[in-house]
């Protein structure tokens, strides 16, 4: 495949190529320099080395083009390594030749082996250097003992340089395979966020809401039931690997927060006592350390100028939102600065554990956010005093498509970079304790 694979790879193994070319050019010189005088013809020896350097400089040049490296190049390249390699019948004294005498070319007859390796894999390479082993057993009159090690190094060297070549080529195929599956399955993932957070909430709403009332709306809900069972199935399923998008890992962008009406009337549990003794208050803090894990786009400037970083949110002015009878929010005196979009997924994690608390905490549960502000991490608590999560119960949700935690909470945070922690028992309600770093 001349030219034509990853170039992440083969561009390292092309120079590579390249610096074993011109340091057996060298190596050859030297060998003239050390032996042209008992030559049969040794004005014949400085020729060839003229034409080995005339022939780096110009395969080198063009070896760095990508478009380049096919089969004239590759053909051209074996041919002046051979005819170079048969000079040496003519140039050095035959008879030292039968004896093991080094050839004009040396190891430079190498090159193109590890060119057509690089190029084709371990049997392409084999087929070069079998071809100039032929030449070399020419030059020296067959084989001997004597003779044979340099024939025998040259086809290791093809087959060992192209496994190796295929091998290296095959693993970055593999891992940009991973990397646009892992793209493809975090944008399923966000998307998958974003219908929970509204479509999904609202089928579910009808589907309750008409069983309660009866009647025609009975059998609206029951459709919408239905519509919602079909979407979750869709959203939460794997895609397929021959689906993925060419291009790079796309960033998710940051869905917006639940509507905080959607999340006033619940929470329970009383905050244990000392816990608000983590928190600090603390001023507007940079947010350019965080803006290179921000999930979304942002605005970009034009030309060549770095993009600027997004503009800091107050964390506690997007959290302070949720409180009601129902829901208590603490949070430090100073501004809890993030950048905005950071922050508005935080604050899209704490509305969708709200919304949990609402629908399966108990209609008389209520909630407590604690906010705190660390050195190098933000903390949000969300805690209530409902009837708890059983065991089991998430890994039973995320299974049959229930996004609530797996996604909303748990896979916001992480996209963040962060941790989710949740501590649940039927006598002391659920905790759900979000960990966000700067």
């Amino acid at each position: 495949m001349a030219g034509g694979g990853l170039p992440g790879l083969e561009g390292p193994l092309w120079r590579a190529l390249l610096v074993f070319r011109v340091t057996a050019l060298g190596y050859a010189a030297v060998l003239m320099v050390n032996n042209f005088r008992g030559y049969a013809w040794p004005p014949g020896g400085w020729l060839i080395i003229a034409v080995m350097t005339v022939w780096t400089v110009v395969s080198s040049l063009a070896y760095a083009r990508p478009e380049r490296r096919g089969w004239p190049l590759l053909t051209a390249d074996l041919a002046v390594a051979a005819a170079c390699l048969l000079a040496s019948r003519w140039i050095v004294h035959p008879p030292g030749l039968g004896v093991g005498a080094p050839t004009l070319p040396m190891a430079w007859v190498a090159s193109p082996v590890v060119a057509w390796a690089i190029s084709g894999g371990r049997r392409r390479g084999a087929v070069a250097a079998v071809l100039l082993s032929i030449a070399d057993v020419i030059v020296r009159n067959g084989f001997s003992q004597a003779t044979v090690n340099g024939p025998v190094l040259m086809i290791l060297a093809g087959i060992g340089v192209g496994h190796i070549a295929r091998l290296a080529i095959d693993a970055e195929a593999r891992l940009q395979q991973a990397t646009e599956l892992e793209a493809a399955t975090r944008e399923r993932e966000r998307l998958a966020r974003g219908i929970h957070d509204s479509v999904l909430q609202v089928l579910a709403l009808v589907q309750r809401r008409g069983a309660e009332l009866g009647g025609e709306a009975a059998e609206l809900g029951r459709l919408a039931g239905d519509q919602e069972k079909v979407l979750r199935t869709l959203v939460t399923s794997a895609p397929a690997v021959s689906a993925l998008p060419p291009s790079p890992a796309m960033a998710p962008s940051p869905a917006a927060p639940a509507s905080p009406a959607a999340a006033r009337s619940r929470f329970s549990g009383p905050r244990s006592p000392g816990r608000s003794s983590r928190s600090r208050s603390s001023g507007p803090r940079a947010s350019g350390s965080r803006s290179s894990r921000s999930r979304s786009s942002g605005s970009r400037s034009s030309g060549s100028r770095p993009p600027a970083p997004p503009e800091p949110a107050d964390l506690s002015t997007l959290l302070g939102s949720h409180a009601s009878d129902t829901v208590t929010v603490a949070a430090p005196a100073a501004p809890v600065h993030l950048p905005a979009p950071v922050a508005a997924e935080v604050a899209a994690a704490v509305a969708a554990a709200l919304d949990n608390v609402a629908q399966h905490a108990g209609p008389a549960a209520r909630a407590w956010i604690l906010l705190e502000d660390l050195d190098d991490r933000v903390a949000v608590t969300i805690r209530d005093d409902g009837a708890g999560i059983p065991d089991g119960r998430l890994a039973e949700a995320e299974r049959a498509g229930r996004l609530g935690v797996a996604q909303s909470i748990r896979g916001r945070i992480r996209d963040l970079g962060g941790t989710v922690t949740v501590t649940s028992s039927p006598a002391a309600g659920t905790e759900i304790e979000l960990t966000i770093p700067r």
